[in-house]
């Protein structure tokens, strides 16, 4: 049985409660959090628990195994730093870090206490990322083209980070796990509207060679709410719609091909357009899965594939990003 505690009873800190407590192989133990209200309401939901107003408290606690981390991205590396030194593994909030070296300390930190870091990046678990998966590496897309995605809403503006790092590693992380290539380059442009210097608008570029690229846009101005993306290959091209209830994703079997015509210096072009079909996904809740998952690898010391280096890969892009955005949209190597 892993004993974990809980820092961070916000937002989706509930949610990582619910299945803490439902895991099998898992036991919640404490919950901390800066605001009473929200310590008040832990408690009424998990009266069997102990409450902590401050992080260090719960951390030191010789009976927690593990820490789930969820808070604002500047207070990460801290209490991660502070929880692995205390011999926890931890569950840490996306993004893993606020900048690169923060976060190749905490790997480097995990590894020598041989201890577990998991970033919550849940959309690794949900059903149709998992087929995504598994339709890109059967090949039915064929050779990939391009990778381009959508994430706006009105709101929610946030007060430490910019859209890109709010919104974005959602689907970086969702790339990283579906594309098997490394990224080379990280371009961006965005802009603020409202004197906060922090931009609620941005598109985000990103290189991988000479014949595949990735592309993101995120916006918080957005009047309607939007999650889309759309990966295609020279066979088959595929559109995953998150917000659809009963048709999340799409293959559909269209696409060009040219062909050199003899003695001229032109191309013909031809279109193909065929049937669209929908796969059909798991519902089981990602979360549940994830906490699963985590627990399994603590239990059975094994690396998992949401690991620190996994994070690590998204915060560069984040990185290299907010270094483009102040270079009016520059290349950045990664």
């Amino acid at each position: 049985m892993i004993n974990m505690g809980i820092i961070g009873y916000g937002y989706w800190g509930p949610n990582v409660a619910r299945n803490i407590n439902s895991c099998e192989g898992a036991k919640l133990i404490s919950i901390c959090d800066l605001n009473e209200k929200r310590l008040n309401h832990a408690k009424s939901n998990y009266p069997f628990i102990k409450v902590f107003s401050n992080p260090r408290d719960l951390i030191a606690s010789k009976d927690i195994d593990a820490v789930a981390i969820v808070t604002p991205v500047f207070t990460h590396y801290e209490l991660a730093q502070l929880a692995l030194e205390n011999g926890k593994h931890i569950f840490v909030e996306k993004p893993f870090t606020a900048s690169v070296s923060q976060g190749e300390e905490l790997i480097n930190l995990a590894y020598k206490k041989n201890l577990k870091i998991m970033v919550d990046h849940t959309f690794l678990f949900t059903g149709a990322v998992r087929k995504m998966r598994e339709i890109i590496d059967s090949g039915e897309l064929g050779t990939l083209l391009f990778y381009d995605s959508v994430r706006v809403n009105l709101g929610l503006f946030q007060h430490d980070v910019n859209v890109i790092w709010d919104l974005a590693p959602h689907d970086l992380s969702i790339m990283n796990f579906l594309i098997n290539k490394e990224p080379i380059t990280v371009s961006a442009f965005g802009t603020e509207h409202f004197g906060r210097g922090l931009e609620d608008v941005a598109y985000v570029a990103v290189q991988f060679d000479n014949s595949f690229i990735a592309h993101f846009h995120c916006n918080w101005l957005s009047p309607v709410k939007i999650r889309r993306t759309l990966i295609s290959g020279d066979k088959k091209m595929l559109v995953w719609d998150d917000l659809s209830s009963d048709e999340k994703i799409k293959i559909y079997d269209r696409g060009v091909e040219f062909k050199n015509t003899e003695g001229i210096h032109k191309l013909l072009v031809s279109y193909r357009s065929g049937d669209m079909h929908v796969p059909k996904i798991d519902t089981i809740e990602a979360l549940k899965l994830e906490v699963d998952y985590f627990v399994e690898c603590i239990e059975k010391n094994q690396e998992p594939f949401n690991n620190g280096e996994t994070g690590l890969k998204v915060v560069k892009i984040l990185e290299a990003a907010d270094k483009s955005l102040k270079s009016d949209g520059k290349k950045i190597k990664i």
